[in-house]
């Protein structure tokens, strides 16, 4: 489960983490429909998405060390970039919608 620990609130009842080089370069390509994923990475880092051969719109949540969140990034559109102001340890990507509570400062469970 994902979830909201500032606003009580849950994000997603089930996600899949991804920790390998090939999870990651997949993430949400050539998928049907949105599902949760939770990127993991060694250290905090800017780290650039894209949304090649992701057919529908995303939310982000840029998340720091201690699972907080410094940027978000809504309504991410297919075949397009992102090039995020702040580092992150972990990226969450959701549907299109259900970041719509969340703030930046907000900690992340999941």
């Amino acid at each position: 489960m994902i979830f909201n620990k500032t606003k009580g609130t849950r994000l997603s009842d089930t996600y899949i983490l991804c920790t390998s080089a090939l999870s990651k370069a997949r993430g949400m390509m050539f998928r049907r429909k949105p599902i949760a994923l939770v990127f993991s990475f060694n250290c905090e880092k800017r780290r650039c998405l894209h949304m090649m051969f992701v057919f529908f719109p995303i939310d982000v949540l840029f998340l720091d060390r201690e699972k907080r969140i410094v940027e978000i990034k809504r309504k991410f559109m297919p075949f397009t970039f992102y090039e995020p102001k702040e580092k992150s340890k972990y990226i969450v990507e959701l549907g299109e919608g259900k970041t719509a509570d969340s703030e930046v400062g907000d900690i992340i469970d999941f």
